[in-house]
């Protein structure tokens, strides 16, 4: 059986992380499961966001084009909730966190689940 990926991205989601590394350097993700965005996948700067204790490091995505991988972060008490999923990270149109890098694009990340095994 082959390992399948926690956290896997779209190739529009792709795309949008090889414009903002253009325009912002190295970056990560970190989801917390706050309420409103907090429980949207979040992209910051690499390092911007201070992980800890608390979090979990789900995954280093490779993304073709890049140098280095995006760091995915989640939250212990949000990642016991998705454990048994998938991640899929998409982008969708409208307007997200002003706290992310994606917002002035007019369009915002989005995590799609599937069950892990299908």
């Amino acid at each position: 059986m082959t390992d399948v990926p926690r956290v896997e991205l779209t190739p529009e989601a792709a795309d949008l992380l090889r414009r903002l590394r253009d325009a912002h350097g190295p970056l990560m993700f970190h989801q917390s499961g706050g309420c409103c965005d907090g429980s949207a996948p979040m992209c910051y700067p690499e390092g911007e966001f201070r992980t800890g204790a608390s979090d979990v490091l789900l995954a280093e995505l490779a993304v073709e084009g890049m140098a280095e991988p995006v760091s995915f972060w989640m939250s212990k008490s949000q990642y016991e909730v998705w454990s048994h999923t998938r991640l899929i990270v998409d982008v969708v149109e409208g307007r997200g966190s002003g706290f992310s890098l994606e917002a002035p694009e007019g369009v915002r990340f989005l995590i799609r689940s599937r069950l892990v095994g299908t």
